[in-house]
C-alpha cells in the first residue's frame, strides 16, 4: 500500500511571536520551528496502517530549506522517504497553491491514500487536505478521529466528531483524510529512528519538474494575499475578590452575569 503523508513546518506553540516590520510576516529570527503538531497525527496513523498492510510511507511538504528538519522528524518516525517542494517560488502562497503544487508532486507516483493534519497551527485555516483532494478529483473526509481499513484494502471506514454526535463514513480509495486530536498517540522518534533519518531520501523538486509556471504557484499564484498582522488585543487583568464567603459568591455572580455576561 502507497500511503502520503503531507507535512508543514511550524513555529513551536511555545514560541513568542512578533510582528516583522513589513507588518505582514513574522520574525523568523530565533524561533524554533517544528513539525505542525497535527502532522504528527497524519504521520503515526500511516506508520500504523503499513504496519498493518504493508507498503511505504512518503513524506511530502512544501517549505523553504529549514523544513528539512521537519521532514527529518517524521522519517525518523518511521516513514521511508521524503519529497520536498523546495522552490522560492513555491514560498508566500496561499492554500489553494500549496494545494496545487502538492497535487502535482503527489500525481507522479502511484498511491492509495493521502494523510493531513486537519490544520497548520501558525495559519490555522485547515483547507489544504481538502483542496488536494479536489485537484486530485477523490474524495476526503476531514478531522477524522477514527481510522480502519477494510480487508482487502479497497475501502476506509472512519470516523469524526460533530456536534451532538459522531459520524461514519465508508469512503473508496484512493482518498484524503485529515487526521484529528485523539485519532491515536504519536510514538516519539527512537535513537536509531534518528540515525537511519539521516540516511533516508529527501528528493528536492523544484517549480519546473512539476510543470508549473512560477506564475502558478507561492505568491503569484495565491488567491488570498495577507495585508496586515496583529496583535490580539491584551486580556483585561484578573480581579480579586475578597470579604465573606456569602459576599464574595453575591459579587461574582453580578460580576459573571453583568461584566462577563457569561450567565
Amino acid at each position: 500500500m502507497n500511503i502520503v503523508v503531507c507535512v508543514k513546518q511550524v513555529p513551536d506553540t511555545e514560541a513568542v511571536i512578533k510582528i516583522a516590520d513589513d507588518g505582514k510576516s513574522i520574525v523568523e529570527q530565533g524561533i524554533k520551528f517544528v513539525l505542525n503538531p497535527y502532522d504528527e497525527f497524519a504521520v503515526e496513523e500511516a506508520l500504523r496502517l503499513k504496519e498493518k498492510k504493508g507498503g511505504t510511507v512518503v513524506i511530502y511538504c512544501l517549505g523553504p530549506q529549514r523544513s528539512v528538519e521537519a521532514i527529518r522528524t517524521a522519517l525518523a518516525m518511521g516513514a521511508d522517504r521524503s519529497v520536498h517542494l523546495d522552490d522560492p517560488a513555491f514560498l508566500n502562497g496561499d492554500g489553494y497553491t500549496t494545494a496545487k503544487a502538492l497535487a502535482e508532486a503527489i500525481k507522479k507516483e502511484p498511491f492509495d491514500i493521502i494523510f493531513c493534519g486537519k490544520e497548520a497551527v501558525d495559519g490555522g485555516k485547515a483547507e489544504v487536505g481538502e483542496m488536494l483532494a479536489e485537484f486530485l478529483g477523490i474524495p476526503h473526509v476531514a478531522f477524522i478521529t477514527s481510522f480502519e481499513i477494510s480487508e482487502d484494502g479497497k475501502k476506509a471506514i472512519v470516523k469524526r466528531e460533530v456536534e451532538g454526535g459522531m459520524e461514519t463514513y465508508e469512503v473508496e480509495l484512493p482518498a484524503v483524510f485529515t487526521a484529528h486530536k485523539g485519532l491515536n498517540e504519536p510514538r516519539y522518534p527512537s535513537l536509531p529512528g534518528i540515525m537511519k533519518a539521516k540516511k533516508k531520501e529527501v528528493k528536492p523538486v523544484k517549480v519546473a519538474d512539476l510543470g508549473l509556471s512560477p506564475e502558478e504557484v507561492g505568491e503569484a499564484g495565491a488567491r488570498v494575499t495577507i495585508t496586515k498582522l496583529e496583535y490580539p488585543p491584551e486580556r483585561p487583568p484578573g480581579k480579586i475578590l475578597e470579604g465573606e464567603p456569602e459576599e464574595v459568591v453575591k459579587e461574582l455572580v453580578r460580576l459573571l452575569r453583568e461584566e462577563a455576561k457569561v450567565i
